[in-house]
């Protein structure tokens, strides 16, 4: 037992640090590569963020337990709404003061409204993912299309250039850390699972989930202490979209994923509620207060309580 709490942690240090590592490392190439600073907030950024949910949820359902791959994808889209966006709220009230919010909520509902019908179908088939994927990549697409111009790199670290050795070294160091990381999680995860008798799918709904949201966490985190909560928004709103489409979209190319009929029953309902109603107080109240946060981490709370 205590080997696996000790696997775990480890793993879940190699994911964030890894992630980190390879964004930076990334950055840099893209900056050496000449890509606009918008083209590289949305991919380099948005995909090496993401990396994490996408290595533990592909070596979950390489490894036989589809219900970690789903419940890491749903539950890190609950957590980053009722939790991410609930603490970022309580540090400093949030104004959605992000040009283009409204198109970017409208694609998170509709990625939402994919896996609940995935839900529904019980299985994400390989044309499934296929169809998601091509859909986040034509979403990309039209997203620089329409907002070039828009983005200044030289207030962010979308400007940032390394040496070309402490480029490979930060890019290859961070796959490293995540394939490595993503590994020792699942094994880890499965075998607390197990030996608690817990579903797997509760394991992957709540700790796998927030600790490959880390990376999203720290992020809203630290913009919120440095009154530019706002980020935090965007980090999330554009996190959501990615976990489905992308995360799940590509593992779903690798290896089918069924769907856990609880999971389908609950928790997928409760991440597109969750979804709904998080866009509908942005389109309605454009702020997110402290009251609002704190309701939404009791809700959070209550939701993980439940589970258990």
């Amino acid at each position: 037992m205590l080997i696996d709490l000790i696997f775990l942690a480890t793993g879940l240090a190699l994911l964030t640090l890894g992630a980190e590592s390879l964004v930076r490392g990334a950055v840099s190439l893209a900056n050496r590569l000449g890509m606009p600073p918008l083209l590289i907030g949305l991919t380099v950024v948005g995909f090496g963020t993401s990396m994490p949910e996408l290595l533990v949820s592909l070596q979950a359902a390489l490894s036989g337990s589809p219900a970690i791959a789903i419940g890491n994808v749903v539950g890190s889209n609950i957590a980053n709404i009722l939790l991410i966006v609930g603490l970022a709220a309580m540090i400093s009230p949030i104004a959605a003061r992000i040009p283009n919010l409204g198109r970017d909520l409208v694609m998170m509902i509709a990625a939402a409204s994919v896996m609940l019908a995935l839900g529904f179908a019980g299985i994400v088939s390989i044309w499934a993912g296929v169809l998601m994927f091509g859909t986040l990549v034509a979403y990309l697409s039209w997203v620089t299309y329409t907002d070039r111009g828009k983005t200044d790199a030289s207030d962010s670290d979308l400007s940032l250039r390394l040496a070309g050795w402490k480029e490979a070294l930060f890019i290859v160091g961070g796959l490293a850390g995540l394939f490595f990381g993503a590994d020792l999680l699942v094994k880890a995860a499965t075998s607390i699972a197990r030996e608690f008798g817990i579903s797997e799918a509760v394991i992957g709904l709540t700790i796998v989930a927030v600790g490959t949201s880390l990376p999203e966490l720290a992020t809203s985190v630290v913009a919120a202490f440095r009154r530019q909560a706002e980020m935090a928004l965007g980090n999330v709103v554009g996190s959501n979209i990615f976990n489905i489409l992308g995360i799940l979209g590509i593992t779903a190319i690798i290896v089918p994923v069924p769907v856990d009929p609880a999971m389908a029953g609950f928790d997928i309902p409760i991440m597109a509620g969750v979804s709904v109603a998080f866009a509908a107080l942005i389109f309605l109240a454009g702020r997110v207060g402290r009251i609002a946060g704190a309701a939404m981490l009791v809700a959070y709370t209550g939701y993980v309580v439940w589970l258990f």
